[in-house]
């Protein structure tokens, strides 16, 4: 190929399509409404997904939400796993468990995510550009609104769409509360006075407005300047990753459809529909880009152009670079393989902790600078401090056993052992034992934390005593 065919065909790599490179101002998309059978499949995905995400909330296990994320009071419940301030290294072996696996699945599948997961992707397309559709029609009379003069009924199209976007952008304000305070929380924010949860309205009231914001004017940019996923596609993606892909053998030279003419250019009849569906305002014939989001809208507009111009569908599709140059599907690579066994071992380490994981963390410690004391009848004693956390988020009474050797446990001051959710007991407590079970200067104990006749966790510590 011309190295001069070259420059310009990669010509569009040097420039971003949200901006106009003249005045540096922002291009504003008008992606035409999708049809197709890749849209209704994203149709059917988007309700399910909202009706997950909005019937999480109500989920409860052991009468406690099965997600909650309450940043404030640092208390998070992952798939009903409790994590509190004492396992905060857990929620990160979370993210970082989460972020490989998004890794994997992006080195295999590309940015699925975006286009059939993200919120982000759901919410702009699937239900704020659906009702920008039904209230100012389609891409060309949306543009044409915008242009026209304020009349009366650009007023009204205009304050009808921003009044339903700021209603859903409430909706989903109150959703995201519900993750961080839990549904009872946020019941109790709807039916008691606003006084009483004033921090937390203006919060609801703040997020209404970002949300607004978002959905209203950022749109495209919040994936394409404001995530760093797009960006990340450059290091994880290869020739054998399945992304939405033009085919460039079956498609090029690109040439107008004439009505009689013998055609002898490639199936690509230059219509650009694949350009006016796109909502980042791409054109996917220029090969896999940062701005695309995976959403399959040019896929559907093609098939529609292939279906009636009477050529083959699939001239864009989910396929890897390496395919389409060379015949070859190969998905799974040394990468991949290296990617997923990283993956596993991070499921593996989890799994084990999660299993492994005590109900309670005790630590019992020795007064620094005591000494251990000897009682009229020959036994010994020693002082320790000790701090009990309580690791879930339930009130639970426990209690502490000297399980080895035989002895006996007196608290300082009775403290009241029982514990609320997240919480912290410390006190002191001696621990005498008997001549006949001690084991020398130095004598190891074994101790328990029970409740409910159940043994929530077992640690060592060493008594001292005089040598004989």
């Amino acid at each position: 190929m011309n190295t001069l065919v070259e420059i310009e065909e990669d010509s569009f790599r040097d420039n971003f399509a949200a901006v106009d490179n003249e005045t540096g101002k922002r291009n504003w998309f008008y992606p035409q409404k999708p049809t197709g059978k890749w849209h209704n499949r994203r149709v059917v995905t988007t309700i399910i997904q909202l009706a997950i995400m909005f019937g999480l909330p109500f989920f409860k296990v052991n009468g406690q939400p099965l997600f909650l994320f309450n940043v404030l009071e640092r208390k998070f419940i992952i798939f009903g796993i409790f994590i509190g301030p004492q396992d905060y290294w857990l929620f990160g072996l979370m993210m970082i468990t989460f972020f490989v696996f998004i890794v994997v699945f992006t080195t295999v599948f590309g940015r699925v995510w975006c286009g059939w997961a993200c919120p982000q992707t759901v919410f702009m397309e699937m239900v704020f550009r659906k009702i920008e559709y039904a209230i100012e029609g389609d891409w060309r009379a949306q543009r044409a609104l915008d242009k026209a003069d304020w009349t009366g009924e650009k007023v009204a199209k205009k304050s009808l769409k921003w009044l339903i976007f700021l209603v859903v952008s409430f909706m989903i304000a109150n959703l995201l509360l519900s993750y961080f305070v839990g549904i009872d929380g946020l019941q109790k924010i709807i039916v008691e006075p606003i006084s009483e949860h004033l921090a937390l309205f203006i919060g609801i009231c703040a997020f209404t407005i970002i949300f607004f914001f978002n959905f209203a004017w950022l749109r495209d940019q919040a994936c394409t300047v404001v995530c760093p996923y797009g960006r990340l596609q450059g290091i994880l993606l290869d020739k054998n990753s399945s992304v939405i892909s033009y085919d460039y053998k079956r498609g090029e030279p690109r040439e107008k459809l004439r009505k009689g003419a013998e055609r002898t250019a490639g199936d690509c009849i230059n219509c650009f529909q694949c350009v006016n569906v796109c909502p980042t305002g791409i054109d996917i014939r220029n090969g896999t880009q940062m701005e695309c989001v995976s959403c399959t809208a040019c896929i559907d507009a093609c098939d529609n152009i292939m279906d009636k111009v009477g050529l083959p569908k699939g001239l864009i599709r989910y396929d890897s670079e390496n395919n389409i140059a060379n015949g070859v599907a190969k998905r799974i690579t040394t990468r991949t393989v290296a990617y997923a066994a990283v993956l596993i071992a991070l499921w593996s380490v989890l799994g084990f902790i999660l299993i492994t994981r005590d109900d309670t963390e005790t630590t019992l410690l020795r007064v620094p600078g005591s000494r251990y004391v000897e009682n009229a009848d020959g036994s010994v004693s020693n002082l320790y401090t000790f701090k009990l956390f309580n690791k879930t988020n339930s009130v639970i009474e426990p209690e502490m056993r000297l399980e080895s050797p035989k002895g006996a446990l007196k608290f300082a001051g009775v403290p009241n052992l029982t514990l609320a959710g997240a919480s912290m007991v410390e006190g002191s407590v001696f621990i005498t034992l008997p001549k006949s079970e001690l084991k020398g200067r130095r004598t190891e104990l074994q101790m328990g934390i029970y409740a409910n006749g159940q043994r929530l966790e077992s640690f060592k510590t060493t008594f001292l005593a005089p040598e004989e």
